[in-house]
């Protein structure tokens, strides 16, 4: 029996304005063209890095950081993005998806009962719900790993599947490690959504255990490194929730798909017997006073799409470095202005030294408005301001491929030496283009009393 997906509810701002579609379409458009180019301009940046400064030496130790860093977290990033755009199959084939579009971890296990239930079974039987990842959780697991430090809450990376990340996170640390830990991620699947073959869930799980931390092979970034065999901890998971003292029940789809070896996003060989554990706990109880879920599933996912995401941060905090420096190319421009007169004085003639002059103003204008272009678009991105993205994206997007063409045609503009710096125009167009900054920007704004229901939901009360 085929499953059919819910169809997506209706922006009740848009309506079925013909200009409205046209609009979405004309942005979807730019977006797609900004996503592809960065990927191009960050390669091309990698290559720049590399070809120039690496020629000298390893006595430039720090650039080797910097190119890592660049191909790591912005370039393979990136070229993953657009290649899984094309190949990777966007409907549920048993597995997760990463933030890059890559295969992740096995989809191992499936839920019956609401959150509250899942919820209270999961903390009775010894799991620890995970933190949400946030700068502030960021930095205390890597300083928590680094000194081996306990992190009971430590966050997990976001999995994606149906088409958002795990909606809740649990995790039991070893033996007071960060880098050793069981975990697995739940998502809701959506309504009237069948599992193939007919067979009903409420959630799906991914469990698996991290052994260690290492490098990932396809983006070489820093991550936790998982057991090989995910079937252990799935058979973990289940008997915690069996031994918990919650009333649970288990049963297994056999064969659910066929066992295979594989690798997850990070690298990491996987493998499993193709097994599918469908665990209901509709007969959990909730005591009075039990564990608290706090804001509810609806509440956390408008709480993180109204919540503005780390790329749009850095472009808005990039596109200011760029304001700033275009201000002081033109102070030191003006400062210099009365020197560069002088000189030309004495060879030039008075026609001749007047239009120096005027380009001389153009010049401090152009740079002015610049600066200027910068500043406005960054306070209007950062409030949310989705036509100014589109703007700072068609604004990088001309300084880079201008830079590109005087590279490709043998008049280079010196590296890091343009207007706003080419590396900081593409680092702009790699974070203003990213998915979450994309999202974020075209989110639909809630009404005024929608946010004060909101605000109930996120204090965990409900009507």
């Amino acid at each position: 029996m085929a499953a059919h997906p819910p169809q997506a509810r209706q922006d009740p701002q848009a309506g079925d304005s013909k200009w409205h579609a046209r609009r979405v379409s004309l942005n979807a458009v730019v977006d797609n063209l900004a996503f592809a180019l960065s990927g191009l301009a960050a390669i091309w940046l990698a290559w720049r890095l590399f070809s120039e400064d690496f020629r000298w030496g390893w006595r430039l130790a720090p650039f080797a950081l910097l190119f890592w860093l660049l191909l790591a977290y912005l370039v393979l990033p990136r070229l993953h993005k657009i290649l899984t755009e094309i190949y990777v199959p966007n409907y549920f084939i048993g597995r997760a998806r990463t933030s890059d579009g890559l295969l992740g971890d096995p989809i191992n296990l499936a839920v019956m009962g609401t959150e509250a239930q899942l919820h209270e079974a999961m903390t009775r039987s010894g799991w620890i719900r995970a933190d949400e990842v946030t700068l502030g959780s960021s930095w205390r697991i890597i300083t928590s790993t680094c000194l081996k430090r306990s992190y009971d809450e430590a966050p997990v990376s976001p999995l994606f599947l149906f088409g958002h990340q795990q909606d809740l996170a649990y995790q039991q640390e070893v033996e007071g490690n960060p880098a050793k830990r069981h975990h697995v991620r739940f998502w809701r699947c959506p309504d009237g959504w069948l599992l193939p073959g007919g067979h009903r869930a409420d959630w799906m799980g991914g469990g698996t255990f991290d052994k260690s931390v290492g490098f990932s092979l396809f983006t070489l970034q820093v991550t936790h490194k998982i057991d090989a065999d995910t079937d252990v901890e799935r058979d973990h998971i289940v008997k915690t929730l069996e031994d918990g003292g919650a009333e649970v029940e288990v049963r297994v789809i056999k064969d659910f798909s066929s066992g295979y070896h594989s690798r997850n996003g990070g690298g990491d060989t996987i493998k499993t017997d193709g097994d599918l554990p469908v665990v209901d706990l509709s007969k959990v109880r909730i005591p009075a006073g039990g564990h608290p879920l706090g804001p509810n599933l609806e509440a956390r996912r408008i709480a993180r799409a109204q919540h503005r995401p780390l790329s749009t941060t850095l472009g808005v905090a990039l596109m200011l470095v760029g304001g700033v420096m275009s201000t002081l190319t033109t102070i030191a421009m003006v400062r210099d202005w009365r020197h560069i007169a002088e000189e030309a004085a004495g060879t030039a003639s008075v026609e001749e030294t007047w239009w120096l002059n005027l380009v001389l103003v153009a010049i401090v204008g152009a740079s002015v408005l610049g600066a200027g272009l910068c500043y406005l678009l960054a306070i209007l991105v950062f409030r949310g301001s989705n036509w100014a993205r589109i703007a700072a994206l068609a604004y990088t997007a001309l300084l880079v491929v201008t830079a590109a063409i005087g590279y490709f045609t043998g008049r280079p503009v010196p590296f890091g030496s343009d207007l706003l710096g080419l590396p900081l125009d593409i680092l702009v167009l790699l974070a203003l283009s990213a998915r979450s900054s994309r999202l974020w920007a075209r989110r639909p704004r809630v009404p005024a009393a929608a946010g004060e229901k909101s605000g109930d939901l996120l204090n965990g009360s409900r009507a």
